[in-house]
């Protein structure tokens, strides 16, 4: 099962590996304790945005700005290797227990949201 969080949040029970899809390692904290930290566990930023994308969503202050982030944010995930990516974890979700995050507090302006429905979409099993 994926489960789909804010890094650096307490860990579910069972919770699984966690995967940063971040465009940037956590700021001030040693790369020996992003784990420990409940950070991540292994950093994939693959499937973050790009640096001016992530600043375009950053900024969006409107809905209209937010649903023009989210869907760059899926022309970009459909490049192969991003793609490629999304059908990987969610065959994985149908078996292991891992999770994917980002450090935003708010899911909804986050693209971790998007990222959920990339995987929904592709028939993850989500928490």
């Amino acid at each position: 099962m994926l489960r789909v969080v804010r890094l650096g949040s307490p860990r579910a029970p069972g919770e699984g590996l966690r995967i940063g899809t971040v465009r940037r390692p956590p700021r001030g904290v040693p790369k020996s304790e992003f784990a420990a930290r409940d950070f991540y566990d292994v950093w994939l930023p693959n499937l973050a945005p790009s640096e001016a994308l992530l600043k375009a969503g950053q900024a969006a202050g409107d809905e209209r700005a937010w649903k023009t982030f989210a869907r760059r944010y899926r022309a970009e995930m459909q490049r192969p290797e991003a793609a490629r990516l999304l059908e990987v974890l969610a065959a994985l979700s149908r078996t292991a227990n891992f999770a994917v995050g980002c450090y935003c507090a708010d899911e909804s302006r986050c693209h971790r949201s998007v990222l959920r429905a990339l995987l929904a979409e592709r028939g993850a099993t989500l928490a």
